[in-house]
């Protein structure tokens, strides 16, 4: 792997996408971070690593409105996001086969990629946050999910970081379309998915059913769910280790 160099790219509106990027042989690793959650983190500082161990290419990147990136949060929603990926695999197209590894959110914009591009040659999802927005309107109380509507802004919780990042409904409307449509096109990449059994941000219910819903509509997919104890964050040393040896079988 040749030195990871930061790289910018621009969205439809002008504004940078930020990122890092190194090439390499083989295979290359982009890296799809999870909502409100930067490009650098344990999990992405460990795919480096492995990375630059194999010889493989590896990138991440923060989308517009977050982290490094230009622009501001409440100006985009998932769509812009999904837009900011197409965006970074676009740069990438011409390299190695191309291993896609989701976090949370990044899990569910990794599949939908995947379904649009034949350079991903596989995919690993962690914690993979399906229809992440529409399911948190349906978690919260009747009430709650009124006022946000009616408003049409609403921070994910009442946590304090969490309040200077509110979300506007359309955030649950394009949710909700994205997932009806999630398994109109089903290119057979090879997926693994990840997911704590003690999970209580995103369910490990909702890998569970994804599984049975996509083997139900395609029963040879080659999907394999890999149900652990742990929480959302899957960052211990024994996490990692699953995690390493997910990665690194996929060669």
């Amino acid at each position: 792997m040749s030195t990871i160099q930061p790289f910018e790219l621009h969205g439809a509106d002008g504004k940078c996408i930020r990122g890092d990027h190194a090439e390499g042989k083989d295979r290359q690793i982009l890296f799809i971070t999870g909502f409100l959650s930067k490009r650098w983190g344990n999990k992405s500082k460990a795919l480096a690593q492995w990375c630059q161990e194999k010889g493989w290419g590896f990138c991440c990147f923060d989308v517009r409105g977050f982290g490094d990136s230009e622009g501001r949060f409440i100006d985009y929603t998932l769509s812009d996001w999904i837009a900011d990926a197409r965006t970074v695999i676009a740069m990438l197209k011409g390299g190695p086969p191309l291993t896609i590894v989701g976090n949370s959110l990044g899990g569910w914009i990794a599949w939908l990629m995947a379904q649009e591009f034949r350079e991903i040659e596989r995919l690993i999802l962690i914690a993979p946050a399906f229809n992440m927005m529409g399911l948190r309107a349906q978690s919260i109380s009747a009430e709650r999910c009124h006022e946000w509507h009616t408003a049409g802004w609403m921070p994910w919780d009442d946590e304090p970081a969490h309040q200077d990042f509110p979300l506007a409904w359309k955030w649950v409307e394009e949710s909700e379309a994205y997932w009806k449509t999630n398994f109109d096109r089903l290119a057979p990449v090879s997926t693994a998915i990840l997911h704590g059994q003690q999970d209580s941000v995103i369910l490990p219910q909702g890998s569970s059913q994804f599984v049975e819903q996509l083997l139900s509509l395609a029963p040879s997919f080659p999907v394999e769910l890999h149900l652990v104890p742990g929480d959302h964050r899957l960052s211990s040393p024994e996490h990692l280790d699953i995690f390493r040896r997910l990665v690194l079988g996929s060669t």
